[in-house]
């Protein structure tokens, strides 16, 4: 008997039951995206904007009004250098990893204050998909570090086959192109013809921070920022990177099989 079989059987099931049991989602400990409190912002500070690398922090003034905080977690790369710089505790680490959502408001604090409002059913085009989902990855100029957690999600541990969510090397057998990376200016065509080549109903995803919107080296001299501009984007999910249980969590939101926990910019069950 192989050395692996025999360790296998001795070992047993690997595989969490997370999330449809009880189980670890093997991100514990791991420092997620910064949460913010407003109400503790001094008047006239903007530490955390300054301190920011993407412009993902923007401290309003408007004449006669309190001054309003507005953070994009489509630009945050998670570096907690907006938590360091914070000399309230207005802004504080967490251990929240990145939530999927359709909408790109969604991943705005401070903009729109909509409280979560429970499972968002999925499309009548998604419904015959809640089963299975076949997705066409890109990389289109990431530095690699999405591709490293997508990479964890066909490991024994989140084994995404037993969701019926599988890759495919080719565009033509996917239902959902996702993206890695600000879109480098060569890998622009490459990026569309994998699109072109998919049959409807198709869909995109753009995963981390640089998909989204460029992260930091959007509107460099190599690059755009992101898929703006460049495909219609139908699932979002921030981070830098976000981590394999944030994707199970994105494709299974996508698919209706999970509720929306992300509304506003702001987080819950």
């Amino acid at each position: 008997m192989p050395l692996w079989t025999l360790y296998g059987l001795l070992e047993g099931r690997a595989t969490t039951r997370w999330p449809s049991g009880d189980g670890p989602d093997g991100q514990e400990g791991v420092l997620g995206m910064p949460r913010f409190d407003a109400s503790r912002c001094d008047e006239g500070c903007a530490a955390c904007a300054g301190a920011c690398p993407t412009g993902a922090i923007v401290v309003q003034s408007e004449p006669g009004e309190r001054q309003r905080l507005e953070v994009d977690y489509g630009r945050c790369v998670v570096c907690q250098l907006c938590v360091e710089a914070c000399p309230t505790g207005a802004a504080s680490s967490s251990f929240d990893w990145a939530l999927g959502t359709t909408k790109r408001s969604d991943l705005v604090f401070g903009r729109d204050d909509a409280a979560l409002r429970g499972a968002e059913s999925p499309a009548e085009s998604r419904k015959g998909f809640r089963r299975s989902l076949h997705i066409r990855h890109v990389d289109a100029g990431s530095c690699n570090g999405c591709e490293s957690e997508l990479q964890a999600l066909n490991n024994p541990f989140y084994n995404l086959h037993r969701f019926g969510v599988f890759f495919t090397p080719s565009p033509r057998f996917a239902d959902l192109l996702l993206v890695t990376g600000p879109v480098t200016y060569a890998m622009r065509d490459p990026l569309l013809r994998a699109y072109e080549a998919m049959p409807e109903p198709r869909w995109v995803m753009a995963v981390g921070a640089c998909a989204i919107s460029g992260g930091v080296s959007g509107d460099g001299y190599a690059c755009a920022n992101g898929l703006e501009g460049i495909l219609p984007v139908d699932l979002y999910l921030p981070g830098c990177p976000p981590n394999p249980a944030a994707l199970i969590g994105a494709f299974l939101m996508f698919l209706g099989r999970s509720p929306r926990r992300s509304a506003g910019g702001r987080h819950g069950e």
